[in-house]
């Protein structure tokens, strides 16, 4: 495979590679983000049959059906409760597979759509990767009681002019720093007016795929 030099043609080179894994029949979620973009015509050129999809922002539906993939709606007692594939990007992807997500604010939504699917499958460019996840975590945060819940969150701190979530929550990050993610997922967690956060730990994810000068490739499991 020639090389790739442009970030961009990384992340259409790792959008493609992922969008060989949808196959006929399947239920297929699909994120948010620059790196999801690329995914959206590689399916549509696909033209795999069958295929069910819901997406995590109104954005990304929106593109999908313009390209005549088929977009259901993931609300109500009808929709589909269970998908076989999710594809989404990443802002931060660890040595142990800890990912943070939600630089677009939809990391509530995305988090939703890859617990429901068999398989979530992370798609970055190399420069994504790094030794240990930090700062900042993006949050959701209910807008009753705003003041009392970063009154509890003095780390947290408002994203400046940003629109609301895709379900209306005021976006945040959390920037304080950690060195154990999974406490401060579990002590974000705990707090009452947090929607939700873009932790996400490596029990729900199935495979991370990197596009890097040399191509694209699939990262080895990590040790425990």
């Amino acid at each position: 495979m020639a090389a790739m030099s442009g970030v961009e043609e990384r992340k259409r080179a790792v959008a493609e590679a992922s969008a060989e894994l949808v196959e006929p029949g399947m239920r297929v979620g699909l994120g948010t983000g620059s790196t999801v973009a690329p995914l959206l015509p590689a399916l549509a050129r696909r033209a795999v049959p069958r295929v069910r999809y819901v997406a995590t922002s109104r954005e990304t539906a929106a593109n999908a059906r313009a390209l005549g993939l088929a977009v259901e709606e993931f609300d109500g007692a009808g929709a589909l409760d269970r998908l076989d594939l999710a594809i989404d990007g990443a802002d931060q992807v660890d040595e142990r597979w800890w990912v943070v997500k939600g630089g677009g604010g939809a990391h509530t939504r995305e988090k939703i759509v890859a617990a429901a699917a068999e398989r979530f499958v992370v798609i970055v460019t190399a420069e994504k990767l790094v030794t240990a996840v930090g700062p900042p975590v993006p949050l959701e945060l209910l807008a009753f009681g705003l003041a009392a819940t970063l009154r509890a969150l003095p780390d947290a701190h408002l994203r400046a002019g940003a629109p609301r979530s895709p379900d209306q929550g005021v976006l945040a990050d959390f920037t304080g720093a950690f060195a154990d993610p999974a406490a401060l997922s579990a002590q974000l967690a705990a707090v009452p007016g947090v929607v939700d956060h873009g932790l996400f730990p490596p029990s729900m994810i199935s495979s991370v795929l990197v596009a890097d000068t040399h191509g694209v490739r699939e990262l080895a499991q990590p040790r425990d």
